[in-house]
């Protein structure tokens, strides 16, 4: 619903901020047309310059030629490195994590991650994660829900052992 793939089921959600879809979601993508027309689509969507763009996600996902293929020929791997170049070629304020995937390499994750938390540090983010080492890295604030019931924590160790209690029981 954040992420604004899906309605709210009641109520609103009123964002403040330009938020991104979920990181590395890669179900927006249309398979018949190569990832070059995914750019261009997403280009024309966001307002952004298609050269710019492509050359931003040509130089992350390093996919080379295999861009100018339909995007159903891809393997798993090679559209989790499109959607995620997509996702980083384009700033937001807030970035939605949802279950951040390992994408490639041990080398093309440390370049995931280093792009993602480094160079926008500044900016927001809202991640959901059962990778209690990913939150307790990156965030300051939790919020775990439990049957319908929400509660929030500044003291993220806190809410990792809750988390880890609830989960266990």
């Amino acid at each position: 619903m954040l992420g604004g793939i899906l309605p709210p089921t009641e109520g609103r959600i009123d964002w403040l901020m330009k938020s991104s879809w979920p990181i590395g979601f890669g179900g927006g993508f249309q398979g018949s047309l190569s990832g070059l027309d995914n750019i261009n689509f997403l280009s024309r969507l966001y307002g952004r310059d298609y050269q710019e763009l492509r050359d931003r996600v040509d130089d992350f996902a390093e996919l080379g030629v295999a861009l100018k293929k339909p995007v159903k020929h891809y393997s798993s791997g090679m559209r989790a490195r499109l959607a995620f170049g997509l996702s980083l070629a384009i700033e937001f304020d807030c970035y939605l994590i949802d279950e951040l995937v390992a994408v490639g390499d041990a080398r093309f994750q440390r370049k995931c991650e280093e792009e993602l938390f480094q160079h926008r540090a500044g900016r927001a983010y809202l991640m959901a994660s059962h990778d209690m080492s990913l939150i307790s890295q990156h965030c300051d604030r939790a919020l775990i829900i439990e049957s319908g019931s929400a509660k929030i924590f500044d003291d993220i160790e806190e809410a990792i052992d809750i988390y880890v209690w609830l989960r266990a029981a």
